[in-house]
């Protein structure tokens, strides 16, 4: 998710707030930065724009940085606009003054799409024709499609209106590449990827119908990193909460690499992956493996999670990608379940795992954890009733 503030300033005011970051930053009064920061955010209520994690963001910067001089400040907040540097954040902030300029255009486009205006959208597309082709000057450098999936653009546009369906459909009919490759998370990120991924139209219903708008209209679901991270398309889902996208996306035949098979639960798929005598087939790794045992406990996939139990899956190794071990990652998806399903079956991966051996220190437990009778008993090693 990009951390990006709309802007509130004008260039004269931003070389202003460069200039008293280096004071802020040279002062021996503890609140000055805090103060700072809220001149900054402006009117933006955005939860990563609370002036704590402004300050944070702040530190973590400064440990990359020579010194706290003025280059340092406006670099720090052209970061914080989602710009890599200052020339090219003050280019910005300039050509948004200009009405008709490309980035004025593009920026009325794409609040346009998140408000759900799309005779807006239709006008300012009729205008201009090659918009759809336009890319964002910040870094993600995403499309007007991107900006569909309320995923990897400014988190203040991260809205999805009633009828982004509709929105989409009309970004494509007018041009919009349907593949087109944003370089957030990684880079690769395409809009399909994006929408599987992004809770936003999730929550607003639309998620599978969005979906299925783009795999109609011709949207490829083996790219290598469409979600993301270089993640397959059904793994991103689930590593970003999305699990029903990627059940959805797996029953309209994407491809289901390991990663994927252990948080389905597709224990046949697993299966090919080892000889007639339970050793792994190159160039799988034990490490791989690994990961994706951690991913069918996470998941509460119970049959993988036996099959995997007696073919070297260990209960004391961490997952590189979760960094947790398998109880650990399953006991945080029981406290956070994606549904009641996965919680009951989450409790049973437990009992599993207790019987193989792990263990937790009981002083770690609070909560639902310390107080859940049938977690309890899965702890112990008893199959819940």
């Amino acid at each position: 998710m990009s951390n990006a503030l709309p802007v509130h300033h004008d260039l004269e005011e931003l070389k202003g707030l460069a200039r008293d970051l280096v004071e802020a930053c040279d002062s021996s009064d503890p609140g000055a930065f805090h103060r700072w920061a809220v001149r900054l955010r402006g009117g933006h209520d955005g939860r990563e724009y609370l002036p704590e994690k402004i300050e944070r963001r702040w530190i973590e910067f400064r440990k990359t940085a020579e010194d706290c001089s003025l280059e340092t400040a406006e670099s720090f907040i052209a970061r914080e606009h989602g710009f890599a540097s200052w020339p090219e954040f003050s280019s910005f902030v300039q050509d948004m003054t200009r009405d008709g300029s490309d980035v004025y255009v593009f920026e009325a486009a794409a609040d346009a799409i998140v408000e759900g205006n799309i005779e807006a959208l239709r006008k300012l597309i009729d205008e201009h024709p090659g918009l759809t082709r336009q890319r964002s000057t910040r870094f993600h450098h995403s499309t007007l499609l991107h900006y569909v999936s309320a995923n990897g653009v400014e988190d203040f546009r991260q809205i999805t209106p009633p009828n982004i369906v509709e929105i989409t459909s009309l970004l494509l009919d007018a041009g919009s590449e349907i593949d087109a490759e944003s370089d957030d998370y990684g880079g690769g990120c395409t809009t399909l990827g994006l929408v599987a991924t992004s809770v936003h139209p999730e929550h607003a219903g639309v998620q599978i119908e969005l979906m299925e708008t783009l795999l109609e209209r011709g949207a490829k679901m083996d790219l290598p990193s469409a979600g993301g991270n270089r993640h397959s398309l059904i793994y991103a889902c689930f590593a970003n909460g999305q699990p029903k996208a990627g059940e959805y996306l797996a029953s309209r035949g994407a491809p289901v690499d390991l990663a994927a098979a252990g948080a389905l639960g597709r224990v046949d798929i697993i299966r090919g992956y080892f000889d007639e005598y339970g050793n792994l087939r190159p160039p799988t790794t034990s490490k791989q493996m690994q990961n994706s045992f951690v991913d069918a406990c996470w998941n509460g996939r119970v049959d993988v999670v036996k099959f995997l139990l007696d073919r070297g899956g260990s209960v004391d190794l961490k997952s590189e990608i979760w960094d947790a071990t398998a109880l650990e990652a399953t006991l945080w998806s029981w406290q956070h379940p994606a549904s009641a399903d996965v919680r009951e079956r989450c409790c049973e991966v437990v009992a599993l795992l207790a019987r193989a051996g792990a263990k937790l220190d009981a002083g770690t437990l609070s909560g639902p954890l310390a107080t859940d009778s049938r977690m309890q008993a899965a702890l112990r090693g008893e199959m819940p009733q």
